[in-house]
């Protein structure tokens, strides 16, 4: 399996923004980023240690590059070290479930998307209650999907492929993370809007699925512009459109799926932080003001410019806006999951 210039580009904008993943656990600073000295005032002195931001996806994935753009702004705002952990498998839930279950001393932090509102609809046995087991620190960012394609796929435009997916149902492969990933609720959404059932190619990770993308292992599949951009620029893909109700600045070109006749095709991958339930509010209080600084970062709005997404207002980056957020899409996402009949085993 080929690297792609998709790993490349990951590779030199996570060196640029200097964070590193947490490396060995002997190591005695290793895989840390910080602004200086540990230690804190108020709140009991928090942070006086390390604080771990747990990111339930793989390495150089969508949510992994957004978590490593906002560590070092973040770090620096609360005089701390921050190391970035990657703890993968079941659609995010098993890096969820461990931090639902780490202390509640606001030194165990989990990144998490949109499967925090999608996991109690497709998991039996989840483990944990998004909205009881988890203190909300603030949302950080919405990502935009993408509609791609191999570059050589036949249809030209989002409404050819319409029409070609219901001529060629069970001919056609549609790529995507694993359930629960936003890849597959995206393609989920895709099919209920075009009326087909297409027959679905489950990854280990968006890495993966799209290299075979690329490749021309698979015809198409949905993802977030921060994983497809460079791709759609680098013409490796062919790309239909974008899930959003305006265009992405980034990609100029590329319609809207209203625009390109699949108006019911909406939906971006919120991202927000969290911390286990328990967690004292000045320390969650301390987290979200250091996230609110991270956000207005101007280096922070450049990178994420770059791939075609945002910092949310400050004003949505609070634990009062962010369980709001949660709480409409557990709702939202209950009714979709249940009217396409999946469950994860």
């Amino acid at each position: 399996m080929r690297t792609t210039s998709r790993y490349r580009a990951a590779a030199r904008m996570i060196a640029a923004i200097g964070v590193v993943s947490l490396v060995a656990a002997c190591s005695g600073n290793g895989g840390t980023t910080g602004g200086g000295t540990t230690g804190g005032s108020g709140a009991g002195g928090y942070p006086d240690q390390n604080i771990t931001f747990v990111v339930p996806f793989s390495a150089g994935g969508p949510t992994d590059t957004v978590t490593r753009m906002i560590a070092e702004p973040m770090a620096a705002k609360l005089g701390a070290k921050l190391v970035v952990q990657n703890v993968e498998g079941a659609g995010g839930t098993v890096g969820a479930g461990e931090v639902a279950r780490a202390q509640p001393d606001g030194y165990t932090v989990l990144m998490h998307h949109i499967g925090m509102s999608t996991a109690p609809a497709l998991y039996k046995n989840l483990g944990y209650k998004p909205l009881e087991s988890f203190e909300m620190v603030g949302l950080v960012t919405e990502v935009p999907m993408t509609v791609v394609a191999r570059k050589d796929f036949a249809p030209a435009t989002l409404q050819d492929l319409v029409t070609y997916v219901k001529a060629n149902a069970g001919k056609v492969t549609l790529a995507n993370a694993g359930i629960g990933a936003a890849s597959h609720l995206c393609g989920l959404l895709f099919q209920t809007a075009a009326g087909v059932k297409l027959q679905e190619v489950p990854y280990e990770g968006t890495g993966p699925a799209l290299t075979d993308l690329v490749g021309g292992q698979v015809d198409f599949m949905c993802d977030q512009t921060t994983n497809t951009s460079g791709q759609i620029s680098a013409g490796e893909v062919k790309a239909y459109a974008v899930t959003t109700p305006e265009r992405v600045k980034s990609l100029p070109d590329l319609p809207t799926t209203a625009e390109a006749g699949l108006p019911k095709l909406q939906v971006s991958v919120w991202h927000g932080l969290y911390v286990p339930a328990g967690t004292p509010q000045e320390v969650v209080q301390k987290l979200s003001e250091a996230l609110k600084v991270a956000l207005a970062d101007q280096k922070v709005i450049d990178q994420m410019a770059k791939l075609g997404t945002a910092p949310v207002p400050a004003e949505d980056a609070t634990p009062q806006a962010h369980r709001a957020k949660l709480q409409e899409q557990l709702g939202t996402w209950a009714k979709v999951i249940a009217d396409a009949g999946v469950k994860a085993s």
